[in-house]
């Protein structure tokens, strides 16, 4: 990929967050935390979205990653925002799965895996709306440009055989795939038993 192509996926996650209108917000409680974030009080807003995170929203899990993975609100993390990002894209959240696509392409809080990374960009590409769907493409089709025939093939089959799943219990882990996640699955792991630690912000250990 193109440094200019990576300088514009910030831009375009920003964008995707930024851009949900408060009637798509889901709950009062989300709608509140997406205007504080729009509005720029990102602490604030990663105050309102943890216990959401934590309760299995995957909209406020999604964004919730976004905030890690730019430091926004709460310390830069990119393992914490590939283990959020994974919660929500199981949940079949389309940004968290494009999102999650481009950490793996870059090895970011997770190992690089061209394959997991087209993997995710090809089901964030068929479950995003009109909107996005061209960018969604543009990107999808760069990460494949890299792969073998064998890889590409891999990928897809990936993304045929899954299936969402339903958000975990309360304070349980939500990454299905912590054996082959590596520091991810160890962080959400580690967390699992902290739904909330100084004043409703995950403890220092969960964002390690």
């Amino acid at each position: 990929m193109t440094c200019r192509i990576i300088a514009a996926l910030g831009v375009l996650g920003f964008l995707l967050w930024g851009g949900v209108p408060p009637a798509r917000a889901g709950r009062p409680e989300m709608a509140r935390a997406y205007a504080l974030y729009s509005s720029g009080h990102y602490k604030v807003a990663a105050e309102k979205l943890i216990p959401l995170a934590w309760r299995g929203d995957a909209r406020a899990q999604g964004l919730l990653g976004f905030l890690y993975e730019y430091g926004k609100g709460v310390p830069q993390n990119y393992v914490a925002a590939a283990a959020w990002y994974s919660c929500a894209a199981e949940q079949g959240e389309a940004t968290a799965q494009y999102l999650l696509g481009l950490l793996y392409d870059k090895g970011h809080g997770v190992p690089r895996d061209v394959v997991l990374s087209q993997k995710w960009l090809i089901l964030a590409t068929a479950r995003t709306s009109t909107r996005e769907r061209d960018a969604f493409t543009g990107i999808r089709s760069a990460v494949a440009a890299k792969m073998s025939a064998a890889q590409l093939a891999l990928a897809q089959r990936l993304a045929l055989e899954w299936a969402p799943s339903a958000p975990p219990p309360f304070g349980t882990t939500c990454w299905p795939g912590a054996s082959a996640a590596g520091s991810v699955g160890s962080m959400v792991g580690a967390c699992s038993a902290f739904p909330g630690a100084s004043g409703g912000m995950p403890s220092e250990r969960c964002a390690r």
